[in-house]
Parts: structure tokens; sequence; C-alpha cells
């Protein structure tokens, strides 16, 4: 890190501070137009009601994860509630997924791969519910059977490893950022603290993802870029989805989604807003601030996982707990105003959303809507 790194984010922090007491004393609205806002999430919400299955599920053909995805975004977004007829029948289906046996909610025999990350959507869908009496037993149990998916000494993987405290899609699979997010996503909404074991070995696993050498990382990659960015995995020598193999020197880029889930993870596994990882992180959004590309991605690449992209930087965000983000060159960003205009100009006359670039299952219209809802839930006009 330059030495005149932390002043300058320091102060670009207190500014933000400033800019946003100075916006509530003068009632000055932070967000976007509450009309526009609520038109969108109508919109995309009118499409999920009319794309739900019989058995309450969407694109299940596809996956059972798609249906925590949109009902997580209904719920949070306030368009249904689990007593409306799509929330109803959007939980008896998860109900459906629960592994009594495995304790995992991902159904009845799944695809070992689908076992992490549909488990934790599925358990945020339930917290979202808010029927702690009838799900508190089904999150208990999905809880510790993700605890059990992380790689730790039980696995063979010590410290050392750059496996470590890592999650992956299911418990022999290779660990990397876009699991663990979501894996931590889970636990933090269903309470899991800070000093939990799990979330202290899965902050070794996180900061050894950013280029950042340091006492965190000493990952020889790190110091190449040392920009403060994310890569995908740290696990196997270290993968990035910017390009498919290194760079010639070695170096590893990071990219925006993964960036904004390492700033998010770090902050849930307890580390400091002031902590040089997460000013580092926070300065390279500064530098590489967008909401028309996954942010840091090449052209060919720039829609790659755009929709789960704004998801991850809206909750990241607001976990950094900001209105504004003020850029390298000084340009401030409305982020809750940016990423709904960036929405409303995507979305299809029927509500939906749909990503040309079909990566990551992001050409499924039920997929997308749900996560297009869940960036729009930290969107809300203040």
């Amino acid at each position: 890190m330059t030495r005149n790194t932390t002043p300058t984010i320091t102060v670009a922090f207190l500014a933000l501070a400033s800019v946003a007491s100075f916006a509530s004393a003068q009632g000055k609205p932070i967000g976007p137009d509450q009309k526009t806002w609520d038109a969108v999430t109508r919109k995309a919400a009118e499409f999920l009601q009319s794309s739900q299955d019989k058995a309450g599920g969407w694109s299940t053909d596809k996956s059972p994860g798609v249906t925590g995805i949109a009902l997580t975004g209904l719920l949070k977004s306030g368009q249904t509630t689990p007593q409306d007829p799509v929330g109803k029948k959007a939980l008896k289906y998860i109900e459906s997924l629960v592994n009594p046996e495995k304790k995992h909610i991902a159904g009845k025999d799944p695809r070992v791969q689908l076992q992490n990350y549909v488990t934790s959507i599925n358990v945020m869908a339930l917290i979202e519910a808010k029927q702690d009496a009838k799900y508190k037993a089904v999150i208990g149990d999905a809880v510790t059977f993700l605890k059990k998916l992380q790689w730790d000494e039980e696995d063979g993987k010590d410290q050392k490893s750059d496996f470590f405290g890592g999650a992956g899609y299911d418990s022999k699979s290779r660990p990397d950022l876009s699991n663990t997010q979501v894996f931590l996503d889970a636990l933090k909404a269903a309470g899991v603290g800070a000093d939990d074991p799990a979330l202290k070995k899965a902050l070794v696993f996180v900061s050894r993802c950013q280029n950042l050498k340091g006492e965190h990382n000493d990952r020889p990659w790190a110091k190449l870029i040392n920009d403060g960015s994310f890569i995908y995995t740290a696990a196997t020598g270290g993968v990035t989805k910017v390009t498919d193999k290194p760079l010639d020197n070695g170096a590893l880029p990071g990219y925006g989604s993964m960036t904004y889930a390492g700033i998010k993870s770090m902050i849930y596994c307890g580390v400091s807003k002031d902590d040089p990882r997460i000013k580092k992180a926070y300065e390279w959004i500064q530098a590489n601030y967008s909401v028309d590309a996954n942010a840091g991605m090449p052209d060919t690449r720039s829609k790659w996982g755009l929709y789960y992209y704004y998801n991850t930087m809206a909750k990241s965000l607001d976990a950094l707990g900001i209105d504004y983000v003020v850029d390298s060159k000084g340009v401030k960003h409305d982020w809750r105003k940016d990423i709904t205009q960036a929405l409303a100009k995507r979305q299809r006359p029927d509500g939906s959303f749909t990503n040309s670039a079909a990566n990551w299952m992001e050409a499924d219209p039920n997929l997308v809507t749900g996560y297009a809802l869940m960036a729009l839930s930290y969107c809300r006009p203040k």
C-alpha cells in the first residue's frame, strides 16, 4: 500500500459522512425516485407471480436454488408476504427441499455440487419469511450442515492450505469466494456472530482472495497487482474470471462482483471498516465504479454475472453504511439511484430481466429477476 492510500480513503469516508449529514440536514432525498423504484419492483414482482409453477417454485427443472433467490427478492422488496398465495406456495416448495436426514435444504437426492449454494439461499428465504417458530429448527440444522462443508483441519487442511476456511459447492469441491460469500450470507442472516469459529476460518480464506500482499495474504500473486481487488479463489494457486489463466507474470486481476463480495464478507467476519484490507478494496471500487458492467472485466466479459454483480454491489455498499461513492475523479455517485436506473433501463416489457451473456445461468429470467429484486431491496429511497 502506498503511503498516501490510508489518508486518501479516510478523507473519502469522512467526506461521505459529511455529505450524508448535509443531505439529511437539508432534507435532500437519497436514492431513486420513489415512483421509479415502485414501478420497477412492482413489474418485476408481477413477472415472477406469472412465472411461478404449480408446485410453487421457479425454474425448478434447472436448479432448486432459483426459487430461494426469487422468494428472497420478493420478500425483501416487500412485494409478497408469507401469507400471500405466491409466498405461501414458494415456502411450501422450499419446505419440500428440507432433507431431515442430511439436514440441508437442497432436496431428497440433490446433485452434490448444489448443496452449499442451494441450502444457503434457502436459509435466507426462510429467515426472510420471519416465521421463527416454524423454521427455527430447520434453519439451525441447515447452519450446522453448512459449517461441515467448510474446509478445515477435519478435511486435512490446516491454515497453511489455500483451501482453509473456504466453502465450495459441496464438501469435496474446491472453495471459492462466490460460494464462501453466500455461505457467510446465510450464517449472518441466521445470527451467527463474527466470533464464531466458522467466520474466523472464513476470514482467512477471504483475505487470501485479495490482491493485497501483507500479513493476511502471503500468496505469491498478491503482490503483483496489489490493488485491493478480489479474485474468484485463492485455492489451487489462485483463479480469476477476468482471464482464463494468470497473466504472463503470474498476476491475477480482480473484478467487481468478487471485490464487493470480499468487502461484505470481511465486514460480516468482524473486520473494521478502517482496516487496510477494506480501505484498499474500497479504493479499487472508487477507481472502477460502474453500473454498466461487472467492473474490472474485459469488454468481452463485461456483462458476465451482471445481475449477481448488482445484488452483491448493493448489499456490500449497504454493509459499508455509505450513501454515496465518490470515485477516483471526485464524482459523487448515489449508488442506490444508479443501480435502480440501470435496472429500469434493462427491464423488459413483461417486467422480467435477462442477461444476453448467458454465463452462470443469467439467461434465465426467473433467476435474474430474483437477483434484481434482491438488489432493489437495498436501493429503497431514503
